[in-house]
């Protein structure tokens, strides 16, 4: 089979298209999909470039959701599901044109969407969901601040707290502003703008893919009883190499941590999430994603595609995301 592979930590040019095994047989409670799009994460870039711990070390083939068609199923599960539709997440293995997963995992894709949208379910609206809902406690009326509101989990994030009676703000350059106002923010934020926080009303909820020096600002913005969800750390890498001076003032800050008396008297949380090691302790996203099951059905969880990127052109989908040109998702088609 093809796989898209991380050669070795670097710039975009370590990505390689190369032919490697076709996984094994699926083991007992497996299934194997046919991978028709996977989804590109901004993880995917921190593990090229070496700045993502939990990633395996390169050579290595890197990607945390697919969808595409059931081809082959293990003991135990239906082989009427041979031919399914299925969106899924991979643990790694999903820059692939074949791979294995849990069949829990493997969820049937709507014959509305495409497989393209497909792929940009599993991390982004799993993630989202658990950050609103999940941790975030999320009721009507209540105002959310979500950070990157233009990347795949903002714009997830904005479509279910919409439809949970949500006030909504989001952060973004402003070419993306009037994209942001379609998908239902209320009031689009230039983060690029020095001072963008203040005069701002105080949040409930501040969703921060952030990390860094974002998260004290996020915290400061919360109302007594709000909740900080963080879930990631783009703030430590631009461009497209690894740079410790430009990592180490963002990481330094969180590395001091939160006054713990202060946030007691304060009366807010943070919360960290890693979808991972959620998946890792439960042995399965089902809990984050089958509450999705409504939402697509009713179109309520619309998935937007930025780009689908050939394969053989893996590096320009790290690209996009790198510069954060994307509005939605950047998958990989093989």
């Amino acid at each position: 089979m093809r796989a898209v592979v991380i050669t070795k930590h670097g710039d975009i040019s370590v990505l390689k298209v190369q032919e490697r095994p076709d996984p094994p047989p699926p083991s007992a409670g497996q299934v194997r999909v046919a991978v028709r799009a996977a989804g590109v994460n901004f993880a995917d870039h921190l593990a090229r470039v070496g700045l993502y711990p939990d990633a395996p070390k390169p050579p290595c083939v890197v990607g945390y959701e697919v969808s595409g068609t059931v081809e082959a199923v293990g003991d135990g599960v239906d082989p009427a599901r041979v031919g399914e539709r299925v969106f899924g997440g991979t643990r790694f293995g999903g820059y692939a044109e074949l791979v294995n997963i849990q069949a829990a995992d493997a969820i049937p894709l709507p014959e509305v969407l495409t497989f393209e949208q497909g792929a940009a379910i599993p991390v982004n609206y799993a993630t989202a969901w658990a950050a609103l809902h999940g941790y975030g406690s999320l009721r009507a009326g209540e105002r959310v601040l979500i950070h990157a509101a233009a990347g795949g989990v903002g714009i997830a994030a904005i479509q279910l707290a919409k439809a949970a009676g949500a006030e909504i703000h989001g952060t973004a350059s402003p070419a993306k502003h009037s994209r942001l106002v379609e998908f239902g923010v209320d009031r689009a934020i230039d983060y690029r703008k020095d001072g963008w926080w203040k005069g701002l009303p105080p949040y409930d909820i501040v969703l921060d893919a952030m990390g860094g020096k974002s998260l004290k600002r996020s915290y400061d913005l919360l109302r007594p009883g709000g909740r900080i969800v963080a879930y990631g750390f783009s703030a430590m890498q631009q461009g497209e190499k690894r740079s410790l001076r430009t990592a180490l003032p963002q990481l330094l800050p969180m590395l001091r941590g939160f006054n713990l008396v202060k946030q007691l008297s304060d009366s807010k949380a943070v919360i960290g999430l890693n979808m991972l090691k959620l998946w890792d302790d439960r042995g399965t996203l089902e809990p984050w994603i089958g509450p999705l099951g409504a939402a697509l059905a009713d179109g309520v969880a619309v998935p937007v595609v930025h780009e689908a990127v050939p394969f053989a052109n893996a590096g320009e989908a790290h690209r996009i995301l790198a510069a954060r040109e994307n509005v939605g998702k950047v998958v990989l088609v093989p």
